[in-house]
C-alpha cells in the first residue's frame, strides 16, 4: 500500500483567489488497469514510429498521427502519418499520404461530428479532414522550401504574435458552439482561438510564469461548458479559462515520484541531477477530458514517473496509474491520450513506438 503526500497551491489573480485542488493530503489510489495486448494490428512490413497522436471517433475508430513515413537525411525529414484503425484495431487506411502539411507530427483530435484535426510541430499547421478525409480547413502555414526554411528558433526577447501564424502549434480542441482554440506551443506560448467558421477572433498569454502566461502549452482540452484546460508543460501546471480567455484557476499535480521511480533513459535523477521542468512529476504533457453528459474527468500524463493522473475537474487528483518501462502497462513518454469514457483510455508513447488501449478498473483502487 503505497502513499504520496499532496500539497494544496493557492494564486491570487486580480480579485480572484485560484485553489488549484481540495484534497486528501493522506493518499492517492492507485487504479488497478489492464492493457489489451498487440490491440493495434498493422499491416505485414509496415511499421509505427513514434506515436505522438491517438484519437477516437463516435465509431470507436482509432486515429494514430505516427512519426512514420520519414525519409532521409535526419534533419528535416518528413516524420508525419495518420493511421486509421477499427474498434477491434485492424488496420483501415492512412489519411493524408505525403500531404503538404506533414513535417513532424504533433496531435491528433477528433471533434463531435467526427471530423480529424492534425496539428504538425514542423510545419506550424492544423489540418482538418471530413470523416472522409478530404481536407476541409488548413490553418497556418509552414515556411518555403525556396527560402531555406529551418526551424523556428526561441529568441529573447520573444518574437512578437502574428495573428494566424503559427510557431510549433502543439494540440487542439473546441467549445460547444464550435469555436476552435490551438495551443500554440512550443515559440509563441499563447492559445489561438478562431470561430466555428475559421474567422480569427483573439489570442492570449505570453511565455512566463505569472497567471495567464505559459511556457510550452503542450496541450489543451475543452470540459461540457467550454472552459479551455491547458497543459502548461514547463510551468507544472493546468490552467483554466473561460472560452474568451479570462483566467479562472490553477491546477497543480504535486504527487512525489517514489523511491524506486526509473527513466526510460538518461542518468537516474538525484538530488544533484534533478528533473528539467518538464520531467517534474505530475508536469502535464497531455490532457485529455471524458465526455459529457454526466460527470466529466480530467486526465493528464507527465513523463516522469511515467504516470497518468485522473482527476475531477476542479483539480481534485482521485487516482493514478502507471509507471516507466517498456512493458505492457508501463509507458515511455505519453504523448497524448485519448478518453472516450471514465474507464477506457488509449495512450500514445513516443519512446515505446505504440498506442496502448487500457481499461481501468477504479473500484478496484487501493490506498
Amino acid at each position: 500500500m503505497k502513499r504520496y503526500l499532496l500539497a494544496l497551491f493557492v494564486w491570487t489573480l486580480g480579485s480572484a483567489t485560484v485553489f488549484a485542488a481540495d484534497v486528501n493530503p493522506a493518499s492517492v489510489p492507485e487504479i488497478p488497469f489492464d492493457s489489451v495486448p498487440d490491440f493495434l494490428k498493422l499491416p505485414v512490413g509496415m511499421y509505427m514510429g513514434e506515436a505522438s497522436g491517438v484519437a477516437v471517433n463516435s465509431k470507436k475508430h482509432i486515429f494514430v498521427f505516427s512519426r512514420g513515413n520519414s525519409t532521409g537525411p535526419a534533419y528535416g525529414a518528413t516524420a508525419a502519418q495518420v493511421l486509421e484503425f477499427g474498434p477491434d484495431g485492424k488496420y483501415i487506411r492512412e489519411i493524408g499520404h505525403n500531404l503538404y502539411a506533414w513535417s513532424f507530427a504533433h496531435t491528433v483530435r477528433v471533434d463531435k461530428d467526427d471530423n480529424l484535426w492534425a496539428v504538425d510541430k514542423g510545419s506550424d499547421m492544423i489540418v482538418k479532414f471530413s470523416p472522409d478525409g478530404l481536407v476541409k480547413m488548413v490553418f497556418g502555414r509552414k515556411k518555403e522550401a525556396s527560402d531555406e526554411a529551418g526551424p523556428w528558433t526561441r529568441v529573447n526577447p520573444p518574437r512578437p504574435h502574428v495573428d494566424g501564424q503559427f510557431r510549433q502549434p502543439t494540440d487542439v480542441t473546441w467549445d460547444p458552439e464550435g469555436n476552435i482554440f490551438i495551443s500554440d506551443g512550443y515559440i509563441n506560448s499563447r492559445v489561438a482561438k478562431y470561430d466555428k467558421n475559421g474567422d480569427w477572433v483573439k489570442s492570449w498569454g505570453e511565455r512566463g510564469k505569472e497567471p495567464g502566461q505559459f511556457n510550452l502549452p503542450h496541450s489543451i482540452a475543452a470540459d461540457a461548458k467550454g472552459n479551455i484546460y491547458v497543459a502548461d508543460r514547463d510551468n507544472s501546471r493546468i490552467q483554466v479559462f473561460d472560452n474568451n480567455g479570462t483566467f479562472l484557476r490553477i491546477i497543480k499535480i504535486d504527487v512525489p515520484a517514489p523511491p524506486d521511480a526509473r527513466v526510460w533513459m538518461g542518468n537516474a535523477f538525484t538530488a544533484k541531477n534533478p528533473p528539467q521542468t518538464s520531467r517534474i512529476p505530475g508536469s502535464p504533457w497531455d490532457v485529455c477530458i471524458t465526455p459529457g453528459p454526466g460527470t466529466q474527468y480530467l486526465y493528464s500524463s507527465d513523463n516522469y514517473p511515467g504516470r497518468v493522473y485522473k482527476l475531477t475537474l476542479d483539480g481534485k487528483v482521485v487516482g493514478m496509474l502507471g509507471s516507466t518501462g517498456r512493458q505492457p502497462k508501463q509507458f515511455g513518454w505519453i504523448h497524448q491520450m485519448a478518453c472516450p469514457s471514465e474507464n477506457e483510455l488509449y495512450v500514445a508513447e513516443i519512446l515505446n513506438w505504440r498506442v496502448q488501449k487500457l481499461l481501468l478498473h477504479p473500484g478496484n483502487s487501493s490506498r
